[in-house]
C-alpha cells in the first residue's frame, strides 16, 4: 500500500502542476507581449496596436484565469498528499507563498481589473501603466514561486528546530545562486511559449486570409519575441546545465546516462539503458562532449552514477538515490532539440520576413501553426527532468519522498486513494475476464 500511495499521490501532483504550469508559462510571456502592444498604441496613436492588445489580451484573461484555479488544486494537495512535507518545511515554503500573495498577486490581481474594464475610463498612459504592473507582478509572482522550488533544490538560509526547518535568513533564500538560474530559464520560457502560441493563432488566421494586416502585425511581434527568447533560452539552459554538475551532480550523471565516472566524459548521444545493470547496453557517444559542455574542459572527469551511489550512501545512510534514468535521458534530449528546431523554424521565418514573403509561403505558415505543441512539450519535459531528476529527495539532502510519505500513510486520504487504486484494478481484472470470455 505504501508503494500505491507513493505513485499515486506523485502521479496526481506531477499532472495537475503539469497542466497549470501550461497556463502559467504562456501567461507569463503573453502579459509582456499584450504590454509590448499597447505601449506601441500609445506611442505612436495606430488603432490597429490598440486592436492587438485588446484581441491578445482577451485570450491572456482566459488562461490567467485557468491558471489560477488550477493552481488553487495544487495548494490543496500540500495538505493531503504532502502534509508532512508541509509541517517539515512550512515555515520555509510558507513564508514564500505568503509573500507572493501579499505582494505579487495582489498587485496584479487589482491592475488587471483596472486595465480589462478601464479602457474607456482612465487615460491612455494610465491605462498602459497598469498593463505593464500586471506583466511586472506576474513575473514578480513567479520569483517568489520559483524560490521555493529553489529551495527544495538547493536549501539555503534555514535552521533545523524540533525536526523542522524554520527559515532564518531571507536574503540567502533570495539569493540562491539556483534561484537565478532557475528563475531566468523558466521566464524565457515563457516567452518561447507566448511567441509561438501568437505565431500559430497568427499563422492559422493568414491561411484562412483573414484580417491581414492585423494578424501579419501579430505574427512579426510572436516572431521578434520567439527568436531572441528562443536563443537566450538555450543560452540560460547551458549555464544552469554547468551550475547542476556542482549542486546536483547526481541530476546531470542521470540525465546523461552516465554510469561510471569517465575523464573525460562522454556526450551520449543516444542510448538503450538497463536501469536494473546500471549500464548502457549501447550507446552512441561523442568523445570529451560532456565534459566540454559542463566544465568547458577536455579533460575535466565528471563522476558516474555509481560512484555518486556510493558517495550519497555513506554520506546519508542506505538508501537507491539514482532517479528515473531513462525518463531524465530522454526529457534532456528532447527539450533541447525542440529547442533547435524552434530556433531553426524563427531563422526561416526571418528569412522569409526580409524577402517579404511570410504571407506567401502556406509550407512555412502551417509549419508554424503545427509546431505550437512543441513549446508545451518541451516545458513539460524541462519540469519534468528538475522534479524526477531530484529525487529520492523531497527537501535535497534533507528529506526523502518515502519516507515522507511513511509519517502520512495513516492519513485518511492516502488510504481512501489505495482503496480507489484497487477498485480500478479489480474493474480492470473484472473487464479483462469478460472480454476474455466473450470474444473467445
Amino acid at each position: 500500500m505504501d508503494n500505491t500511495a507513493l505513485l499515486l499521490a506523485r502521479l496526481q501532483f506531477g499532472l495537475t502542476l503539469t497542466y497549470h504550469f501550461w497556463f502559467v508559462g504562456l501567461t507569463l510571456g503573453l502579459s509582456i507581449l499584450v504590454a509590448l502592444m499597447e505601449t506601441c498604441y500609445v506611442r505612436r496613436g495606430d488603432p490597429i496596436y490598440k486592436s492587438m492588445a485588446m484581441f491578445w489580451g482577451k485570450l491572456f484573461l482566459v488562461f490567467y484565469a485557468v491558471g489560477i484555479v488550477t493552481g488553487l488544486v495544487n495548494e490543496f494537495q500540500f495538505g493531503m498528499n504532502w502534509s508532512e512535507y508541509s509541517r517539515f518545511v512550512g515555515s520555509v515554503f510558507g513564508a514564500t507563498l505568503a509573500f507572493e500573495a501579499l505582494t505579487a498577486f495582489f498587485v496584479e490581481s487589482v491592475s488587471i481589473g483596472i486595465w480589462a474594464y478601464g479602457w474607456d475610463k482612465v487615460s491612455r498612459r494610465v491605462h498602459l501603466v497598469f498593463i505593464w504592473l500586471v506583466a511586472i507582478a506576474a513575473n514578480y509572482s513567479s520569483f517568489w514561486i520559483l524560490s521555493a522550488n529553489s529551495f527544495m533544490q538547493h536549501p539555503v538560509g534555514y535552521v533545523v528546530n524540533n525536526a523542522r526547518l524554520e527559515l532564518n535568513d531571507l536574503a540567502a533564500l533570495l539569493t540562491n545562486p539556483y534561484l537565478f538560474y532557475q528563475y531566468a530559464h523558466t521566464v524565457l520560457s515563457g516567452l518561447v511559449l507566448s511567441g509561438y502560441f501568437v505565431m500559430a493563432v497568427s499563422a492559422y488566421k493568414l491561411l484562412r486570409k483573414e484580417h491581414i494586416d492585423f494578424f501579419m502585425r501579430s505574427y512579426k511581434t510572436g516572431l521578434i519575441c520567439a527568436m531572441i527568447a528562443t536563443v537566450s533560452v538555450v543560452g540560460t539552459g547551458h549555464f544552469y546545465n554547468q551550475y547542476l554538475a556542482y549542486t546536483q551532480p547526481m541530476k546531470m550523471a542521470a540525465s546523461e546516462a552516465l554510469w561510471e565516472t569517465a575523464e573525460p566524459a562522454p556526450f551520449v548521444i543516444f542510448a538503450m539503458i538497463d536501469e536494473d545493470n546500471r549500464r548502457n547496453s549501447y550507446q552512441l557517444a561523442l568523445p570529451a562532449g560532456l565534459s566540454v559542455l559542463a566544465y568547458n574542459s577536455l579533460n575535466t572527469p565528471v563522476k558516474g552514477m555509481n560512484d555518486l551511489q556510493l558517495e550519497f550512501v555513506e554520506r546519508y545512510g542506505p538508501e537507491h538515490y539514482i532517479p528515473a534514468v531513462t525518463i531524465l535521458f530522454w526529457s534532456f534530449r528532447g527539450m533541447v532539440g525542440i529547442g533547435f528546431w524552434l530556433i531553426f523554424l524563427a531563422a526561416l521565418n526571418s528569412w522569409y520576413w526580409w524577402r517579404k514573403q511570410i504571407a506567401y509561403c502556406p509550407a512555412l505558415l502551417k509549419a508554424t501553426m503545427w509546431s505550437l505543441p512543441l513549446p508545451y512539450l518541451a516545458i513539460t519535459m524541462g519540469w519534468t527532468m528538475t522534479e524526477m531528476g531530484r529525487q529520492p529527495w523531497l527537501v535535497y539532502g534533507l528529506q526523502l519522498t518515502e519516507r515522507h510519505l511513511q509519517s502520512c500513510i495513516r492519513g485518511e486520504y492516502m488510504d481512501l486513494l489505495a482503496g480507489l487504486y484497487g477498485d480500478i484494478r479489480r474493474y480492470r481484472f473484472s473487464s479483462s475476464l469478460y472480454c476474455s470470455s466473450h470474444y473467445s
